[in-house]
């Protein structure tokens, strides 16, 4: 298979922040490039949080020069951005002028940075908290991120969608949006929703980007292998499709200082499949 493997940001150092999966980590970003490097992995997919936004690296132009130089040394390339500050702060749930206003301009602020960077893939998550429940929030949400589209085509970015629909209303909602825009496609949370990879692979040619995770069936991340993801199938079908993107590991955390075991683990185990 062609894909190219890589990681979530935060998963090769310790959690810093008491019972959250995942979150940017400010203490030890710059040496999760080097654990990467250590592991064999050349991908990683950045995370941003809504508090201390314009403090991050990524958005921060001060800081590019890092990044880039950290790229460089240790051959490990920021493919993708994650927007948990997305999830975290929504702009169907906004209730006010300032606040739908300055979401709009922190999109356009992560996108004139990955350009900066060169990064191809953002990911809007819509799910738990953001997660689209009313028709009128469809609404708002497709013509919030439209307008963003001539930004999207003069920096050749994509904004991709992870979202928990059903297949078939996924590919309804997908269809409202042009070229400019696809889908993040996430192992675990397909599982844990039920969903089966040989009723969504009718949408994979919007999928950029796969997160790699197992969950449990409505239920928790756990270790690769220990949910109900169906890994087996999972592969077979990205072999049949030809998928030549990436593949982010977003596996579930261990105990502090056992991190890259951990991940070592899970990687291991998905070579398995291919």
């Amino acid at each position: 298979m062609n894909f190219k493997i890589g990681f979530m940001q935060g998963r090769l150092v310790p959690s810093e922040k008491s019972g959250v999966l995942q979150s940017f980590p400010w203490n030890n970003w710059t040496k999760e490039f080097f654990f990467a490097r250590k592991l064999g992995l050349n991908l990683m997919e950045w995370t941003i949080d809504y508090h201390n936004f314009y403090k991050n690296p990524l958005i921060n132009n001060n800081q590019h020069y890092k990044i880039k130089n950290l790229e460089k040394k240790y051959n490990v390339k920021v493919a993708s951005v994650t927007c948990d500050f997305y999830m975290q702060k929504p702009y169907t749930a906004a209730k006010t002028k300032y606040l739908k206003k300055e979401i709009k301009k922190k999109i356009y602020k992560i996108i004139y940075s990955c350009k900066q960077l060169s990064i191809k893939n953002i990911i809007i998550p819509l799910v738990d908290n953001s997660s689209i429940k009313k028709i009128s929030d469809e609404k708002k949400t497709i013509n919030f991120f439209l307008q963003f589209s001539e930004e999207l085509k003069k920096t050749k970015t994509k904004i991709l969608f992870e979202i928990d629909y059903h297949p078939n209303k996924l590919i309804k909602f997908i269809k409202k949006f042009n070229m400019h825009f696809g889908i993040n496609y996430d192992t675990g949370n397909s599982c844990s929703l039920g969903y089966k990879i040989k009723n969504e692979k009718k949408y994979f040619k919007w999928v950029h980007n796969i997160h790699i995770k197992d969950r449990l069936f409505k239920g928790k991340t756990v270790r690769l292998g220990k949910g109900n993801c169906n890994f087996s199938s999972f592969f077979k079908t990205l072999k049949k499709l030809n998928y030549n993107k990436n593949l982010i590991l977003q596996t579930a955390k261990t105990q502090k200082k056992k991190e890259i075991k951990e991940f070592r683990d899970n990687l291991d185990y998905i070579k398995l499949f291919y």
